[in-house]
């Protein structure tokens, strides 16, 4: 039944559509087992631990980095990205995270947000962040199911780095230096039902109503970039270049 929902998905969206993923069936026990047994997994997988100048200082698994502690609320400040995703007619990819997200489940944000993971060595380059971007093309293939082919490392448009914490639910929360990527493309969307339970393209001019509507919360970092950067970097899609800055890192802290 998945493979075929999946399917059906398959080809590319029209702007206003919206697809719904996992909402469109009921998952048996077995199923649902089998999802949360995959993202139990995801949390052995290492992350790269920064300090606030972006300098690796260890590593550490996805569960630890995420973690709040008990004692202090704090939470392992680690490298991270986000990817802002649009398609030529400049309109935005949105996802709704699945509900069997261990770390913020089912909530709206930007087309992918993750991690490089120290686990595989050419994630761990810095220069030009090479190793961002190609963590970010093994996501959006592995969540989204966009063909890699269509998503190269140097397609990507790095813009800036923001540090930002967040405690989330008080058990899980975030803490990352994260990497700020632009990419403008048609791409063939196959989404993972383990991942992704809907996604939408959303026009500029429409996107205070449209996040208005959304019915459900928007991640924390998602609702900052949005709050403090995206509207202005959106409104300069073919001028983004004005708006680089790898030196100084956005703090929002």
């Amino acid at each position: 039944m998945f493979g075929r929902l999946v399917r059906n998905i398959r080809h590319h969206l029209p702007q206003t559509r919206t697809c719904y993923v996992s909402m469109m069936a009921k998952k048996n026990d077995t199923e649902i087992k089998v999802l949360d047994a995959l993202q139990e997994q995801a949390l052995k997988e290492q992350c790269i631990l920064v300090n606030e100048n972006d300098d690796t200082v260890g590593f550490a698994s996805k569960a630890s980095c995420h973690r709040v502690c008990n004692d202090t609320k704090e939470v392992k400040l680690h490298r991270a990205f986000s990817v802002f995703l649009f398609n030529s007619a400049g309109d935005m990819l949105m996802q709704r995270r699945s509900e069997q997200k261990i770390t913020f489940p089912d909530m709206y944000t930007n087309a992918c947000c993750s991690h490089p993971l120290y686990d595989i060595e050419e994630e761990r380059v810095a220069t030009s962040a090479l190793g961002i971007r190609k963590a970010a093309q093994r996501r959006l293939n592995y969540e989204l199911g966009i063909p890699m082919e269509q998503i190269r490392p140097e397609y990507f448009h790095y813009l800036t780095r923001i540090h930002y914490k967040h405690t989330g639910d008080g058990v899980w929360g975030e803490h990352e230096i994260d990497y700020i990527l632009f990419l403008q493309q048609d791409v063939d969307l196959n989404p993972n039902l383990n991942e992704v339970s809907e996604i939408r393209y959303i026009k500029r001019n429409n996107i205070d109503e449209e996040i208005g509507k959304l019915q459900a919360p928007l991640t924390p970092w998602f609702e900052l970039i949005l709050k403090e950067r995206l509207k202005i970097w959106w409104d300069n899609l073919q001028n983004l270049n004005a708006f680089e800055d790898h030196h100084v890192i956005q703090r929002f802290l």
